[in-house]
């Protein structure tokens, strides 16, 4: 999804809203299902599910930090923290 036109504040808030919205959503589906994962020993697909969540949510970062939206950026920078640490715990 592109970004709304930088003239449109609401537009903007709206698109980020909602992007946020869907990376909070996959990374506590991603979180929740952690140690089933783990335990399943499904290592490896579990470190390509955070690879790829941290992927995108750094891309999501890049698009709010270039529109100015500070707070977005900031709230992605947290959950792209959260799956780095949670990266860093798969065996």
């Amino acid at each position: 999804m592109t970004v709304p036109d930088s003239n449109d504040p609401r537009a903007r808030f709206d698109h980020f809203t909602s992007e946020y919205a869907q990376a909070l959503q996959a990374f506590e589906a991603i979180e929740a299902q952690a140690s089933t994962l783990a335990l399943m020993g499904h290592h490896d697909e579990l470190r390509q599910f955070l690879d790829q969540f941290v992927e995108m949510a750094a891309r999501a970062k890049g698009d709010a930090a270039e529109a100015n939206e500070t707070n977005f950026a900031d709230w992605f920078e947290e959950l792209i923290e959260k799956a780095r640490t949670l990266r860093a715990s798969v065996p």
